[in-house]
C-alpha cells in the first residue's frame, strides 16, 4: 500500500498493485484495475517512485526471509476448525 494525499490535503491509502494507469491531465489520476479513480496531489513521477519503492521493499522483505533457513519457533501445525454450524450437524 501506497499513501497518497487527495487534493484536500487528507491522506489516502492505496494498494499498489490494483493501479492501472497513472495521468497527469494536469492533476495526476490513478485508475485502479476495477475503473475506479482517485485524483492525488502527488505529481504522476512520484506516485510512479513511490510503487516502485513499495515493491522493492516488498522484494527485499521476501529475500531476507528466504534467507532465514531455521524460524526462532516451530511451524505451527494447520488444522481445520469445525464451525458451528458443522458442530450441530455431528
Amino acid at each position: 500500500m501506497i499513501l497518497l494525499r487527495r487534493l484536500n490535503g487528507t491522506e489516502l491509502g492505496v494498494n499498489a498493485d490494483l493501479i492501472e494507469r497513472v495521468e497527469s491531465t494536469p492533476d495526476t489520476i490513478l485508475t485502479l484495475v476495477d475503473g475506479t479513480k482517485y485524483v492525488v496531489a502527488e505529481p504522476a513521477q512520484e506516485v510512479v517512485a513511490r510503487i516502485v519503492d513499495f515493491r522493492a521493499r516488498i522484494l527485499a522483505a521476501a529475500e531476507a526471509f528466504a534467507a532465514d533457513e531455521r524460524p526462532e519457533t516451530p511451524p505451527v501445525p494447520l488444522r481445520l476448525v469445525e464451525t458451528a454450524v458443522e458442530a450441530e450437524e455431528r
